[in-house]
């Protein structure tokens, strides 16, 4: 039995595509660009804001980014005030999560969304002190795909490698977990296609949240 599992935010345990298409386009929307289409937005995000703005500018047709350093500042405002727009957790998220709880496994958070929001969204949806851990976005930790935030959890939560789980939706999410040693699980309800997952190293892939229970016991 696992007696961790770490997962995604955006597009594994909630459905907040709303949120960052509304923040991207009013953001990018005083340089004529946007609006974009929902589509789009899943495939800007999942690296982290920065390279989300720059994603979108390219879209728009600033190539050179010459609007970066403000679009950058401006969407950072926006999704502060924005960021449980339309957001919901995905179908069996909870009650995966209850009976995680239930079996004593412990749960945490990993995502590359700025720490603030990461920590609003999960305690909004899910209420306080509901997570062991909740990392997002922090100043001196690599970003995912770099496994530094895994190994940070793995220390709070005093787990090992072998005894920990990750839940994805992306091929950055498996390279994380598969870098930091960890059985890696793509999740098919998010954002992003079966065959990214596959790429990105998917030791397993479950199409609905309660199949994550296989592999956690």
């Amino acid at each position: 039995m696992k007696k961790a599992v770490i997962f995604d935010l955006d597009g594994t345990l909630s459905d907040s595509i709303q949120s960052i298409k509304y923040s991207g386009d009013k953001a990018l929307e005083p340089y004529g660009m946007g609006p974009f289409t929902v589509e789009q937005y899943k495939y800007f995000v999942g690296d982290g804001a920065a390279n989300l703005v720059r994603r979108a500018l390219i879209a728009g047709g600033d190539t050179g980014l010459e609007h970066f350093e403000e679009a950058y500042a401006g969407y950072k405002e926006i999704f502060r005030e924005n960021c449980m727009f339309r957001v919901r957790p995905y179908e069996g998220i909870p009650e995966l999560l209850a009976t995680l709880k239930a079996q004593d496994v412990k749960i945490a958070v990993l995502s590359n969304k700025p720490h603030a929001e990461t920590v609003n969204v999960i305690e909004t949806l899910f209420g306080k002190n509901y997570f062991d851990v909740i990392r997002g976005q922090q100043e001196n930790v690599a970003l995912k795909p770099s496994p530094a935030g895994v190994y940070r959890i793995l220390a709070q939560l005093e787990v090992k490698e072998a005894e920990t789980l990750y839940l994805g939706d992306t091929a950055t999410d498996m390279k994380t977990g598969k870098s930091a040693g960890l059985f890696t699980v793509g999740a098919l309800w998010g954002f992003r296609e079966r065959t990214e997952l596959e790429e990105g190293g998917a030791d397993a892939m479950i199409a609905h949240p309660l199949e994550l229970l296989r592999y956690s016991v």
